[in-house]
């Protein structure tokens, strides 16, 4: 494999937010902008929020998630997830997340939400996917008026506590033609293994669906293992915690056990989260993140946003802290995108087009930039 070698710097933010990424893990609950909240509790009478004004409610939200534990971490939705009980909420929350992937210069995103959070209000679940729908279309229409393209698959989750993964999982396979490209599990993992859903994930392989399952994140090789072996998940959302069956000798020798050298072979994808991962203590820094051994022995890592209210974060800036944390240079970044485009759940002919049309000459264009200011700088 080629990984670009260490830079003094990084590559310029600028051009980072210009160059095309894809994005596979990210939670519709979890990236509201702040002032949206504060407008949406105002519309639906929510009197919860911790903070009356926006940069105070966001620094609140990401103070929140630095706690170290999953658990702790996931409180910070009963804000997000309050707010967003109508038909107009989240219509709105998901133009706005349709904007500001575009803007970051993400050209395919799948976002996920658990539609049997927002029905506290009345909404059925069809309801709730159907508003969704409509929200990211009309933010792909409006992000298209503006010159820049961007292609939104959405992945309707269950949540691992409670018992409603086998009809999320048919509601799935239904809107599968309308936007919806696949399936997840999330929520605390402790106490609550994938196998529990098992009747949902046989049901998604006998109809030919798609379906991620959040596992080693907060819970280690017998999650992994589980949904990957029991349920048959495609991806692995997280996966950090592959890293439990790694081991690197003082020498620097790295031995990968039976689990890890599975998943490296079978090239399952790992939604891989720095910042978050940082927050919920699954990794102790960026620096020391798992995700730099995992691509240097060559495993399917993809870069992720998880929830980009709590974590204060986006796409261009998780791969700026990598960048800086690793030395990492635009091959690298093009590497990891085109890992995330390949995995992604729609088919195979538009992920060939995106790669081909968008994706390798992105990079291409921003390399050609960053040849043109060394030179003039020279």
């Amino acid at each position: 494999m080629s990984i670009d070698p260490p830079v003094v710097s990084s590559v310029p933010l600028e051009l980072i937010i210009a160059a095309p990424k894809v994005l596979l893990h990210d939670h519709l609950d979890g990236g509201l902008r702040p002032q949206t909240v504060l407008d949406l509790a105002a519309e639906s009478g929510y009197a919860d929020l911790p903070a009356t004004d926006a940069e105070s409610l966001g620094r609140w939200f990401s103070e929140a998630a630095y706690s170290g534990s999953l658990e702790r971490y996931l409180e910070t939705f009963k804000h997000t997830v309050g707010v967003t009980q109508s038909v107009s909420a989240l219509e709105r929350v998901a133009r706005e997340c349709a904007e500001d992937l575009a803007v970051d210069g993400v050209v395919y995103a799948e976002v996920r939400f658990a539609p049997e959070l927002h029905v506290e209000k009345g909404l059925n679940e069809r309801e709730i996917i159907e508003a969704v729908l409509s929200g990211f279309a009309s933010g792909i229409k409006a992000v298209a008026a503006g010159g820049r393209e961007i292609r939104i698959g959405v992945l309707l989750t269950a949540m691992r506590t409670a018992a409603n993964a086998r009809s999320i999982a048919e509601l799935a396979v239904e809107y599968r033609d309308r936007g919806v490209v696949g399936f997840d599990i999330a929520g605390a993992e402790a106490g609550f293994p994938p196998t529990r859903h098992l009747d949902a994930f046989e049901y998604l392989r006998r109809e030919n669906a798609h379906f991620t399952i959040h596992a080693g994140e907060a819970f280690g090789l017998p999650s992994i293992w589980e949904a990957i072996q029991w349920c048959g998940a495609d991806r692995l959302g997280h996966g950090v915690r592959i890293m439990d069956d790694i081991s690197v000798a003082p020498d620097g020798t790295v031995t990968l056990g039976k689990l890890a050298a599975y998943v490296r072979d079978r090239r399952i994808p790992l939604e891989l989260c720095p910042t978050s991962n940082v927050q919920t203590g699954a990794a102790e820094s960026i620096a020391s993140h798992p995700i730099g051994l995992l691509r240097t022995l060559g495993f399917r890592v993809t870069v992720n946003t998880d929830n980009r209210l709590m974590s204060g974060t986006s796409m261009s800036r998780e791969m700026d802290l990598l960048s800086q944390a690793f030395g990492w240079g635009l091959k690298d970044m093009e590497w990891l995108t085109i890992n995330a485009m390949k995995s992604a759940f729609v088919g195979f002919d538009e992920r060939l087009e995106i790669i081909n049309t968008q994706i390798k000459p992105g990079y291409a264009q921003i390399r050609a930039e960053l040849e043109n200011r060394r030179l003039n700088h020279n």
